[in-house]
């Protein structure tokens, strides 16, 4: 890996508030680096989890503790003029409230000692086609579902040996496979509940069957 222009690219994206290009970076940098150069090198591998976790993993095994934290969220990168395909399709963007054209990236982030570091992400794929019933529209959808990936990352993230403790989560993970899975492999877990969820304070409370329902704020 060509880690002059993985550093350069990065550092582009990381200061870069607007559209970011290849031919945006070359005249950034006077066109010492040619867009060609970028486009190459971007397009020379497939960048995905495990090459992160390379990458990381000497930052990581300096700051982890057995109190970590592994902390998960999706994006979507919205691209509403890029071409559709299985991995550039719709996704529901809850900052929106609507489908949006884009990437949808479930991102694992390990925090320990006061730093925070990305440890493993997966890239949303919807590569079937159905058509519902009520609309007569065309849609795609995965062949696994986020909950999945995000159990799969878990169980990676045990297999590199990561010591951590607990794991967070928004609302969308917050589901009793999900709770089950964890707890199964010795950790803790902090999770937000929809409002539509019921819970149990305590175990007692679950084995006499007292669920409650999550309090509204506001």
């Amino acid at each position: 890996m060509k880690t002059d222009y993985l550093e350069l690219y990065t550092d582009y994206l990381i200061s870069n508030s607007g559209f970011a290009t290849a031919t945006g970076l070359s005249a950034m940098m006077d066109n010492r680096v040619s867009h060609d150069q970028i486009t190459r090198f971007l397009s020379s591998e497939e960048f995905d989890s495990k090459q992160l976790w390379k990458m990381t993993k000497k930052t990581v095994r300096e700051i982890e503790s057995e109190d970590g934290c592994l902390i998960f969220d999706d994006t979507v990168q919205e691209k509403a003029w890029t071409d559709e395909s299985e991995m550039m399709c719709y996704h529901f963007d809850h900052t929106k409230s609507k489908s949006v054209k884009g990437l949808n990236i479930l991102n694992a982030l390990y925090y320990s000692n006061d730093v925070a570091i990305p440890v493993a992400f997966e890239i949303v794929r919807k590569p079937i086609w159905y058509c519902e019933i009520d609309t007569k529209q065309e849609k795609r959808k995965s062949n696994v579902t986020k909950n999945e990936l995000m159990r799969s990352m878990i169980q990676t993230c045990l297999a590199n040996q990561l010591r951590f403790s607990y794991v967070l989560m928004d609302s969308w993970f917050a589901a009793t496979e999900n709770f089950e899975f964890i707890v199964k492999h010795k950790k803790e877990f902090i999770a937000a509940l929809k409002d539509n969820r019921l819970f149990a304070p305590s175990l007692e409370d679950k084995y006499q069957g007292l669920y409650k329902q999550r309090r509204k704020h506001g």
